[in-house]
């Protein structure tokens, strides 16, 4: 294992599980301080154990991203116990209720984009806010390839909200490269998460739908997807600017 965030403060919102909790833990392996955010207490109090347990430094943060307040408290919360903020995973998301489109309710729309995407405003702003003011760093947010190829029926919401997401990296990218600040994107095909099981299925159904719909073959550990994020928030992608990595095993190919 390198240490590539060595003396680096990392966020990582919806850090409380799923390819939040595993970009926390890696960022910590690799020598990051890292600051857990998410809306439950016990699920990133959990996620800092891990990290401890792992031999890395972690601290825990309650935070709604839906919230411009409680972001800013985030980062200045961060910035005070740490003595900075290089680098942040805008991970922070939800699904939703499935329902076609005719049948959508306004609140379940409201619902996914304040989180999927205002969420993602919110959190770069506060964000950018101090790495502008202090030399730069780098942003990574999580979209999806569901916002590149929509083939999930009912899900418009959580589709259009990734879509979003990577096309307000893209430009928030050429907004802020002059700053100093590098942001980019991933977009995770399935992936062994509690996410990407559909309702009722188990994990060998899931398996055995993926077998024949993923050109792979299978579905993404969150490590491969965490690799994803690490590199474009390192100096290795150092020439990589709004770019969305999909990493779906071949699915939008």
């Amino acid at each position: 294992m390198t240490a590539r965030f060595k003396d680096k403060v990392v966020i990582v919102t919806g850090a409380g599980s799923g390819i939040g909790r595993a970009s926390a833990r890696a960022f910590a392996r690799e020598g990051a301080t890292v600051v857990a955010a998410g809306a439950r207490p016990e699920t990133i109090t959990e996620t800092v154990r891990l990290i401890d347990e792992d031999g890395g430094t972690a601290s825990a943060v309650v935070a709604d991203v839906t919230s411009p307040e409680a972001i800013e408290a985030l980062v200045s919360t961060t910035v005070e116990r740490h003595g900075g903020l290089h680098v942040a995973h805008n991970n922070a998301g939800v699904f939703g209720r499935p329902a076609p489109v005719g049948d959508l309710e306004l609140s379940a729309w409201h619902s996914v984009l304040n989180t999927n995407l205002t969420g993602v405003l919110i959190s770069m702003q506060a964000e950018i806010a101090h790495m502008r003011a202090h030399g730069g760093g780098t942003i990574v947010n999580t979209a999806s390839n569901i916002g590149y190829h929509g083939r999930r029926p009912g899900m418009a919401a959580y589709a259009a909200s990734k879509a979003a997401v990577s096309t307000l990296t893209k430009v928030a990218a050429l907004d802020h490269i002059k700053d100093g600040i590098r942001i980019n994107a991933v977009s995770p095909g399935a992936t062994d998460t509690s996410m990407s099981l559909r309702p009722g299925e188990s994990d060998a159904d899931r398996a055995a739908r993926l077998a024949t719909t993923v050109p792979i073959g299978r579905v993404a550990t969150t490590d491969e997807i965490v690799a994803a994020v690490l590199w474009l928030a390192s100096d290795e992608s150092s020439f990589v600017v709004g770019h969305d990595l999909v990493a779906d095993g071949g699915v939008t190919t």
